[in-house]
C-alpha cells in the first residue's frame, strides 16, 4: 500500500452545535493531521463529493450525511471513515471495502433516546409547547391535558430501547403492550410487556411508541391501515426513524384530527424542509432529531471517533 504524505487531513462533518473539538481530545494529531470542522450541512451528493475530496479521512455524524458507493467512488484520496454508533445504514461498507477504505464506529448508550422519548410523550400529553407559547406571549393556560395513570403504552419494537420505554412506562401506572414481527410472548413476559397482535396494538393504545431498526421489513411499517385502527385520542411518537411510518399517512391523519396527536423527533428528510407540514400542524410536537444529542454521548462519539483516527494515523507513519 502507497504511504500517504504527512500532516493527512481530517473533516469532521456536520458538527451543527460547533463542539467536536470541545468535547474531545483531539490533540494526538498534532502535527501530524489537520482538522477541519463544518458546521453546516450539504444534502446535494455532488456538494458532498467537492468537500470531502481534499481530505484522507471523514468523521460523520450518524446519518446526517450519507455515504453511499456513488459518493465513495468518486472520492480516491479518501482512506478512512469514523462514523459515530454502533452501525450506520448510510455508509455503504461495501463500496468501502472494495476501494479499501476503514470504516470505524464508537459506542453508543441508547439512554438519551429512552429520555427524549418520554420527553416527548409527556410535553405532547400536557401541550407543554403550546402553554409555554402561551405564557411567552402574554398568556395563561387554554388546553386541558391527559394523564397516563392507567392508560395503555403501545410499544412497537421491544428491543433495548422499547423494553427501557416500557420500563418507565409501567412506573407511571400504564398498561404496557408490545408487538413486533420476532417478539414472542416469553421475551415480553421477561419485561413485564403483554404481547399482542399487530391490530391489537395500534387499536388499544392511548400512546404508540416507535422502537424499531430501519429495514426493509420496518419501511412504512406503519400506514394508513394501522393509523385508522388507532383511538381518536391515542398519540404516537416516533424517535426511531422517520421512514417506519408514511409520511404523507400520517400527515393525513393528524390534518382530518383522526388522532389526537404525534411527537416526532425522525423524519424522511433530514434536515426538514422549512415548508414541511410537520413545522405548522397543530397536533405535532417536532424536534430535530436529537435523540441521541446529549453532552455525554457527544462525548463518547467524538471522543472514540478522535482516539480512532489517532490510532489510523499512528498506522500510517
Amino acid at each position: 500500500m502507497t504511504a500517504i504524505k504527512t500532516p493527512l487531513s481530517v473533516a469532521i462533518l456536520d458538527d451543527y452545535q460547533s463542539v467536536a473539538l470541545e468535547l474531545a481530545d483531539w490533540s494526538p494529531l498534532d502535527g501530524r493531521a489537520s482538522v477541519t470542522v463544518f458546521n453546516d450541512h450539504l444534502a446535494d451528493p455532488d456538494q458532498v463529493v467537492a468537500r470531502l475530496q481534499p481530505f484522507d479521512a471523514v468523521c460523520v455524524m450518524r446519518e446526517r450525511t450519507p455515504l453511499p458507493k456513488a459518493v465513495i467512488d468518486r472520492l480516491p484520496r479518501l482512506k478512512l471513515i469514523a462514523s459515530t454508533g454502533a452501525r450506520n445504514a448510510s455508509i455503504d461498507a461495501a463500496a468501502a471495502a472494495e476501494r479499501g477504505i476503514t470504516v470505524v464506529n464508537t459506542g453508543y448508550d441508547s439512554s438519551p433516546t429512552i429520555e427524549l422519548t418520554w420527553a416527548l410523550i409527556l410535553a405532547s400529553a400536557r401541550h407543554i409547547a403550546a402553554e409555554n407559547a402561551a405564557l411567552r406571549s402574554g398568556g395563561w393556560q387554554h388546553t386541558v391535558g391527559d394523564g397516563l395513570r392507567d392508560k395503555t403504552l403501545g410499544i412497537l419494537g421491544l428491543g433495548r430501547i422499547g423494553s427501557e420505554v416500557a420500563r418507565i412506562g409501567k412506573a407511571f401506572g400504564m398498561d404496557a403492550i408490545a408487538w413486533s414481527q420476532n417478539l414472542t410472548p416469553e421475551k415480553a413476559a421477561a419485561q413485564g410487556v403483554r404481547l399482542v397482535s399487530k391490530d391489537d396494538l395500534f387499536a388499544k393504545a392511548d400512546v404508540l411508541t416507535i422502537h424499531l431498526v430501519l429495514g426493509q421489513r420496518t419501511r412504512g411499517l406503519v400506514g394508513a391501515a394501522e393509523l385508522a385502527a388507532m383511538k381518536p385520542t391515542a398519540r404516537l411518537v416516533n424517535t426511531s426513524r422517520g421512514p417506519i411510518v408514511d409520511e404523507a399517512a400520517l400527515i393525513a391523519a393528524l390534518r382530518d384530527r383522526r388522532i389526537a396527536g404525534a411527537a416526532i423527533d425522525v423524519f424522511d428528510v433530514e434536515p426538514l424542509p422549512p415548508d414541511h407540514p410537520f413545522r405548522s400542524l397543530e397536533t405535532v410536537l417536532a424536534t430535530p432529531h436529537i435523540g441521541y444529542v446529549s453532552r455525554e454521548l457527544y462525548r463518547t462519539f467524538y471522543g472514540d471517533a478522535a482516539r480512532a483516527i489517532a490510532a489510523w494515523v499512528d498506522q500510517q507513519a
